[in-house]
């Protein structure tokens, strides 16, 4: 989860000589969260109408009992109630050994009463277990984290109508969204009582994002000790994801 996000939207005003001013727009994450999860709700609802005694199935697969991971799975499962989602939590032991968390992955892959799965990171065990394989050990159908490298790969040569988009870029995209600014090519202006009303698309933007997760800016990412401030100067939407400032 991100420790911090800023989300700056540099709007261009004429009457600079030639300059244009910077203007940071603050969203409410909380408003936000509360406007998706109801437009969740009602598509939960919508799918059910349709389709008599379905429900919607998520399972959340954490190996061991990290305090962290706790809190988040907790999270998840009362986000998930809230929505109308079937959520279940599968917890094995930190004793699990790779193959025996392997066969929970099938096991839940196999199930047609289960639609999403997350394993919940990191691994938490005394034996060695490979986190690549076992997170693409995980149906791309089901992978609602997007950390498969089916996933990741679609996303990245920008399928984004044909794969799961990981929820930190998604939540990202949905503030930005909130600014008035658009993933869809548009770019509107208008003068009304001196002040200027625009409505931008990310595309075309420069974008700067600072992390240092695979979900938090991923290959393109910089490391906030390699930041340059004339970088995050020049962005007109600047997302920074990491728990310090010292560096950048």
């Amino acid at each position: 989860m991100l420790s911090l996000a800023a989300l700056s939207l540099r709007l261009g005003v004429s009457g600079f000589q030639g300059s244009s001013r910077s203007i940071a727009t603050i969203v409410s994450g909380n408003k936000t969260s509360k406007l998706v999860r109801e437009r969740l709700r009602m598509e939960v609802e919508k799918m059910k109408s349709h389709f008599s005694g379905f429900r919607p199935g998520l399972v959340v697969l954490q190996v061991g009992d990290r305090d962290d991971s706790n809190l988040y799975i907790s999270s998840k499962l009362k986000a998930a109630a809230e929505i109308g989602i079937d959520a279940k939590h599968v917890r094995l032991p930190n004793t699990a050994t790779q193959d025996e968390v392997l066969q929970s992955i099938m096991s839940v892959n196999e199930n047609p009463l289960v639609h999403g799965l997350i394993v919940q990171l990191p691994l938490d065990s005394v034996n060695p277990i490979d986190t690549e394989l076992v997170t693409n050990a995980v149906s791309p159908l089901k992978d609602v984290d997007g950390l498969s490298c089916i996933n990741a790969g679609k996303l990245s040569r920008g399928d984004l109508n044909d794969c799961f988009i990981p929820c930190t870029p998604n939540g990202c995209m949905e503030l930005i969204r909130q600014t008035g600014t658009t993933p869809e090519k548009m770019h509107e202006r208008s003068w009304e009582n001196d002040l200027l009303k625009q409505r931008r698309s990310v595309g075309g933007n420069t974008a700067v994002v600072i992390g240092r997760s695979k979900i938090v800016g991923g290959h393109r990412m910089h490391e906030p000790a390699a930041v340059e401030p004339r970088s995050v100067g020049l962005a007109d939407i600047l997302v920074v994801g990491c728990r310090e400032a010292d560096g950048w």
